[in-house]
């Protein structure tokens, strides 16, 4: 439950500390005196966007902060998987600067927005005037029912396997234009497949075969320089060889002079050992050298065969080949398993089809099992809120299809009067009944969840008198169970408050400020009694106030 809130300089507050309590609490005030504000404030702390405008003095951060009790509401398992410290008096704090920069700490851990609209679920609840239109809406109506019948669990299984199965459809569907499509290109993917596997393309290959091409389209220069080379190496009387060995001769009769003269002697003996080995390969080479005219017609043949594939595929080299025939090889492969790979996927469809029914079937008989023991409580609610013959009907049909949270269609009609039809919900209540039938509601979820804070915005909308009565002795029975916070016009309802609290305007020469205060007797008289009478009290409207105190 939420304990204290500190709210500063935000909107026409500039610093205000309240102090709350278990059970019902009251808050009443001038229109205008910055209830709505007080709300606001509070979103904040429960995760909404900061509306930066909001900030009173632009040269001040705006701090709001909740301090709650959660000892009771076995929330260390979500503290764990956000990574935050656990306290059974956990404080909230959000803080807004008007340069846009906005921060959230929950046990002075900052958080973002969305796990603090996630722990902010756990703890409170705010109705707005709002909320009470949405009871014609088909997304609140599940949202009651699925509550109640405590499907939270099985939903969030439900809707995981739904998002399985959409994607196996969406594969599906994309298989088949994936297979009409390749069944299209098969013939001619196939073709050149068979023209990339006959090539027989291996890494290397192309400059293999031009530094082959080459050889054989120049043996008679090849030859010829290779003969001269090895002549002017090897020659008895002019080789280089000879000379050299002369030159070894002459340096070995002066190597022992020095050092520097033996260098020169082991150096010429090298370069002897080079030449000689070189002298060796061009023989070799010289040797190989011969006219192949089947060769070189089998070599450039092969050359052109590249050079054409490389031209019709847009490729640069082997290996882009070699990357082009990988692919059409899948897309060939895809072809002719295309039956294999849609046959295992339409089985895992149907796989996931009699998963989700089951899960779908479980929703609808958990919301068949409540429906009945629903509408009893909440037309005896009704009832003892003045509206004796309202009949509430909740028609719960399955469909063939998979919906967002089952197979079930859901409509809420009521009949607001005696011998009246039934009619959809949206059309059938005037405001002042909508109010009591989302209290009824709300008063039959407050029992059934383990929420800690409600806070109802105006739910006496329409209401009056004893209705108002009534509505008041329903949020103060709530109020045994759990934290209730209703935002009032109405005395009759803020009499029946555990604690009170006014928020009201103050002026000053040069600015306007809302504050709050709790009340106590005999203030708390005098509010009520303005309430009932205006602001000049009589002794009546007194005595009427003091009345509703006691009851």
């Amino acid at each position: 439950m939420l304990t204290a809130l500190s709210i500063k300089n935000y909107a026409l507050i500039e610093d205000i500390n309240i102090n709350l309590q278990p059970g019902f609490t009251t808050i009443t005030g001038e229109t205008g005196a910055g209830k709505s504000i007080m709300l606001g404030a509070l979103g904040l702390l429960l995760g909404n966007r900061a509306d930066y405008g909001a900030i009173r003095n632009p040269d001040k951060k705006c701090v709001i902060e909740g301090s709650f009790n959660i000892s009771n509401y076995k929330l260390k398992d979500f503290f764990t998987a956000e990574d935050l410290d656990y306290e059974t008096t956990t404080i909230i704090r959000r803080e807004i600067l008007a340069s846009g920069k906005s921060r959230a700490f929950v046990n002075d851990t900052p958080v973002n927005l969305n796990a603090l609209n996630a722990l902010g679920a756990y703890l409170i609840d705010i109705h707005s005037q709002h909320e009470t239109l949405s009871l014609g809406n088909i997304d609140y109506q599940f949202q009651v029912i699925d509550t109640i019948a405590k499907n939270e669990g099985v939903i969030i299984e439900y809707k995981q396997h739904l998002r399985e199965y959409k994607k196996l459809q969406k594969r599906a569907v994309e298989l088949k234009e994936e297979q009409a499509q390749a069944a299209k290109e098969y013939d001619y993917n196939l073709f050149l497949l068979n023209e990339l596997q006959e090539a027989k393309l291996k890494p290397g290959m192309q400059e293999e075969l031009e530094g082959r091409y080459e050889e054989l389209n120049n043996v008679e220069e090849l030859t010829e320089q290779l003969s001269f080379a090895l002549n002017n190496v090897t020659q008895e009387e002019i080789g280089s060889l000879e000379t050299l060995k002369e030159v070894r001769t002459a340096m070995a009769k002066i190597s022992t002079f020095s050092a520097n003269y033996g260098s020169m002697h082991e150096r010429v003996q090298s370069v002897i050992i080079e030449l000689d080995d070189i002298a060796e390969e061009i023989a070799g080479a010289l040797e190989r050298v011969e006219a192949n005219p089947e060769e070189l017609e089998a070599t450039n043949a092969k050359l052109q065969l590249i050079y054409n594939l490389q031209k019709k595929h847009a490729a640069a080299s082997i290996e882009e080949l070699q990357e082009i025939q990988e692919e059409l090889q899948k897309k060939v492969s895809a072809s002719e398993n295309a039956e294999t790979d849609l046959s295992e996927l339409n089985k895992a469809i149907a796989d996931k089809e009699a998963e989700l029914k089951k899960i779908a079937d479980k929703l609808h008989a958990n919301r068949k099992k409540i429906i009945p023991p629903f509408i009893l409580e909440a037309e005896e609610t009704l009832a003892a809120l003045g509206m004796p013959n309202a009949r509430l009907k909740i028609d719960l049909e399955k469909q063939k299809t998979f919906l967002p949270n089952g197979q079930d269609h859901l409509s809420w009609f009521l009949a607001a009067n005696k011998g009246g039809a039934f009619k959809e919900m949206k059309k059938a209540a005037s405001g002042g009944e909508l109010s009591r039938i989302m209290l009824a509601v709300k008063s039959i979820l407050a029992a059934q969840s383990n929420l800690p804070t409600i806070i109802f915005d105006e739910i006496d909308t329409g209401v009056s008198g004893d209705i108002a009565q009534k509505m008041g002795e329903i949020l103060q029975r709530m109020g045994n169970n759990m934290q209730v916070i209703a935002i009032t016009h109405l005395p009759q309802i803020a009499g029946k408050g555990n604690s009170h609290f006014k928020i009201f305007k103050e002026d000053t020469a040069d600015t306007t400020t809302t504050k709050i205060k709790q009340l106590q007797n005999p203030d708390r008289v005098e509010e009520l009694a303005m309430m009932l009478g205006g602001n000049n009290i009589s002794e009546s409207a007194r005595a009427h106030a003091k009345e509703l105190l006691s009851e």
